[in-house]
């Protein structure tokens, strides 16, 4: 049950992470990016609490999932103009 219990609570902390950056939409590729660098300085630097390792891996994870989805999106449209131009 505990195991249960556990399992729920983290799926609804990628819910809640998940949610935070679809309503953020200021967010750019560029923030993203120092936000994962900020973290990585302080992970280099021991900075973190043992508690505070879990959410900030959540945080890097969702940062990273936001900058390889940007690349894409921004490798799509690249393609289309090309693709334009060559026609």
């Amino acid at each position: 049950m505990a195991k249960r219990q556990a399992g729920e609570k983290n799926q609804n902390l990628r819910k809640q992470n998940k949610i935070y950056l679809a309503k953020k939409t200021t967010l750019s590729y560029s923030d993203a990016i120092a936000e994962l660098e900020t973290i990585v300085n302080k992970l280099q630097n021991n900075e973190y609490e043992i508690d505070e390792l879990q959410k900030c891996t959540t945080r890097s994870l969702e940062l990273l999932k936001f900058c390889k989805s940007k690349l894409f999106e921004t490798d799509e449209a690249l393609q289309k103009i090309l693709a334009e131009l060559n026609d």
